[in-house]
């Protein structure tokens, strides 16, 4: 028995656990039911946000997610006029009554029993708003629900913040939401503006939003206008003794109100805007005023239209897409911003936004690497470089050998003509110099985030356009060139606006690089139109009637052009290509995205001219021969003018002749006569170092060819081991094979070259005719 007893009490103390486990959980659950709603608790986020040019033209205004136009706006920015016309219209009552109104209660009751019908409503203010927060069906229990919520805000919030969170959520027509998206849309003005008429007019509209709609349904609208004002005369909302109020009711009910044809959508900048919109947390957000951005609309539709207007002629060349970014240079201001020919043409992808899409941006990094270069003094402004053939192994793949499009080599270039006419072997050899590391380095530093592989994955061949970059990006470094290493943030949007700092701006930068003169000296060069002559011709788009630096590049395949350049005042950056990666045809840099940038450029300063660029601070400018970049000479055929550093002039002017190393011979071996080889000697056979093998009895049968190149038209002495050698051709010279170590120089009036070699017997016989070389 006693067990018994002693399991029943456990069972029963068991039991009352449980049960006051399941109540706990049950009032948990209800609790949220019970609770107070806090102004917090129904704080809008989803809101449209409204977006003005830099003087304040409006650019568009992008929806909420349930494709509605909200706003919200404080009690204090909502015009006194329109506060007054709501409650006379809707609860005139609304600060002397809890969330439910009795007197109106009973009021509708007895109205509704002796008309056998619903004569009029008794819903307040508190309970609209539970509606708008939480419809239900109007059904008995959908009315205690309300009721109920009506409460819980009454509970939780005063009667202004009960009252603002009404105001901006009124239906207001079609989409619009709340006072402050109304007057804007219907006036454009802000809340705060509305005069009574205007404020009577808005305040009879959400009684019933599509019967009362302003541009269909005018008569109806104005005789609920008539009402709010009676009933704001009724409620001495309008001042003056009654015949002088009512009057005043009247005149304002006659007076003329002009609705503002309603704008759909998007008027200018799409890309941009619905890129702003994502720099920031809506969230955090509470928009007072539209969000005035640095667009220039006037320039942003230009630029627009020419956009199309080039793809257009570009199209028999399956040319569909193109991009452009103009930035002011003394600010960082964003002024136009295009990121496809037709952002609504979904079709033909126009959605895309060529100002963030990662592109391979071709010649267009190279300015960088030479700047670097120069910086760290791997090269000066009077290098000479190689633009000849050039291999290169890469573990695991193909060797590298590096060309530009036309296949064509142009021997020993200035780093002036290399960069000027976009050169990709001296490009390649000067990052070798620099390496890849380095380089990547330097272009995060100038705001190129997106190139976030490895530099083995990118190699040599990131200065031609290996990695991706957008748009933004290259405008950005390339306005860093402008301002002469001095980099600034691109700006989108000016600091009254709504959105974050650190958010209105991709790329936050605020520092200064290194050597002032070199990004000066990198302007030079870009600016040269006789300097990039030679791949661009005297007379392209690039050559502009007032000074200006530029840089085009093409991507593998000739799958995207690009065109970015910058005067003393504007940056701009153009891209043409096709979004979805199809080749262009017969179009280049020059010819894809130059011709747009020309057409901004010379927009942008069609009334006043920009100013020179400074030369290069410190440097002196030398005559050289345009050709080799040598001190001229009686006939040399050019001459032009080059900077030096100070210290380098003293070895310049002692400079009397210039060989060419080994990396040169094969380039040389191709050339016919020309400028430069005709007035000079280069031994071309046998190189430097060589070894022959000659074999036992084959003395007398074998051969070699001493050949140079240049100085075709004089005389050439050949002199072998100090010994003049009887020759009746001047450039070539067969020579029996000896055993011996060999000093063959050839000699013409001043100039003169010498190489070694040694020949060695083989101790086997050859299989087949010939001999044997082997380099060093």
């Amino acid at each position: 028995m006693k067990l018994v007893s002693r399991s029943l009490l456990k069972l029963k103390h068991s039991s009352k656990i449980i049960l006051a486990v399941l109540l706990i959980c049950l009032i948990i659950r209800l609790l949220p039911y019970f609770a107070p709603v806090r102004a917090a608790d129904i704080a809008q986020t989803q809101l449209a946000m409204q977006f003005s040019d830099r003087n304040g033209l409006p650019l568009g205004t992008l929806l909420t997610r349930d494709q509605e136009h909200t706003s919200v706006v404080p009690l204090n920015q909502v015009s006194p006029q329109f506060i007054h016309a709501i409650l006379a219209a809707e609860d005139a009552s609304f600060y002397h009554h809890g969330a439910l109104d009795m007197k109106a209660i009973i009021r509708a009751s007895k109205e509704a029993i002796h008309a056998k019908r619903i004569v009029s409503g008794a819903s307040t203010i508190t309970m609209q708003l539970a509606r708008m927060l939480d419809p239900v069906p109007r059904s008995f229990s959908g009315k205690m629900q309300e009721i109920w919520l009506s409460w819980r805000l009454a509970a939780g919030m005063n009667k202004d913040e009960i009252l603002a969170a009404y105001i901006n959520r009124l239906p207001m027509g079609g989409n619009i939401y709340g006072v402050e998206a109304a007057a804007r849309i219907y006036f454009s003005i802000p809340a705060s503006e509305l005069n009574l008429a205007q404020a009577s007019l808005l305040a009879a509209i959400p009684n019933n939003p599509t019967y009362f709609n302003p541009y269909e349904h005018w008569e109806r609208l104005k005789q609920r206008q008539k009402y709010v004002l009676n009933r704001m005369v009724q409620e001495k909302y309008i001042n003056g003794a009654m015949p002088t109020a009512a009057s005043y009711a009247n005149r304002t009910s006659a007076e003329k109100v002009v609705f503002q044809s309603r704008q759909q959508g998007i008027i200018a900048a799409p890309h941009f805007l619905f890129w702003l919109a994502s720099q920031f947390d809506k969230t955090q957000t509470e928009q007072n005023s539209p969000i005035r951005t640095t667009i220039n609309r006037p320039l942003q539709q230009f630029v627009e239209a020419q956009l199309q207007q080039v793809i257009s002629s570009l199209a028999a060349n399956n040319v569909h897409d193109a991009a452009a970014l103009v930035i002011d240079n003394h600010t960082g201001e964003v002024l136009a911003y295009v990121g496809s020919p037709d952002y609504f043409n979904e079709a033909k992808l126009g959605r895309n936004d060529g100002v963030q899409a990662l592109r391979q941006p071709g010649s267009t990094l190279k300015p960088f690497v030479y700047e670097l270069a120069l910086e760290k003094g791997l090269i000066r402004p009077n290098t000479i470089l190689a633009d000849v053939p050039a291999h290169y192994a890469i573990p695991g793949a193909k060797l590298y050998s590096p060309t530009d499009y036309t296949e064509k080599f142009l021997g020993p270039v200035r780093v002036r003509i290399a960069l000027a006419n976009s050169l990709n072997v001296p490009a390649v050899r000067v990052l070798e110099k620099v390496g890849v590391e380095t380089f990547l380095e330097r272009l995060h530093q100038l705001g190129f985030e997106n190139l976030n592989q490895t530099p083995e994955h990118y190699g040599l061949g990131l200065t031609l356009g290996s990695g991706e970059v957008s748009l933004w990006e290259l405008a950005h470094a390339y306005l860093t060139i402008a301002r002469f290493g001095e980099a600034t943030s691109l700006v989108s949007t000016f600091s009254n606006s709504a959105i974050p700092t650190d958010a209105m701006n991709r790329v936050s930068t605020s520092y200064t690089l290194p050597n002032h003169r070199i990004w000066q000296l990198i302007t030079n060069i870009l600016s040269d139109n006789h300097a990039r002559a030679t791949a661009f011709g005297v007379n392209s788009v690039l050559n502009l009637p007032f000074p200006s630096a530029v840089k085009t590049g093409t991507s593998s395949n000739f799958r995207d052009t690009w065109t970015v350049g910058f005067t003393t005042d504007y940056t701009v950056a153009t891209w043409v290509g096709n979004f979805n990666g199809e080749p262009m045809r017969q179009v280049s840099g020059v010819t894809g995205a130059a011709p747009l940038w020309n057409r901004i450029m010379l927009h942008l300063h069609e009334h006043q001219e920009p100013t020179g660029f400074p030369p290069p601070e410190g440097l002196v400018q030398l005559p050289v021969c345009a050709v080799s970049g040598l001190r001229p000479t009686p006939d040399c055929t050019s001459v032009v003018q080059e900077y030096f550093y100070p210290e380098d002039k003293n070895n310049y002017e002692r400079e009397n002749q210039f060989n060419l190393p080994p990396e040169y011979d094969e380039w040389l071996a191709k050339q016919q006569q020309s400028n430069f080889t005709a007035n000079n000697l280069r031994i071309l056979s046998p190189h430097h170092g060589d070894l022959f093998l000659v074999y036992p009895g084959e003395a007398a049968k074998q051969k070699l060819e001493f050949k140079l190149v240049g100085n075709k038209s004089a005389p050439v002495e050949w002199w072998l081991n100090g010994e003049k050698l009887d020759t009746k051709s001047a450039n070539s010279l067969f020579w029996y094979l000896r055993p011996g170590k060999w000093t063959l120089e050839a000699r013409s009036g001043e100039m003169s070259d010498k190489v070694s070699f040694r020949v060695e017997l083989a101790s086997l016989k050859p299989t087949r005719r010939g001999f044997s070389i082997k380099n060093n």
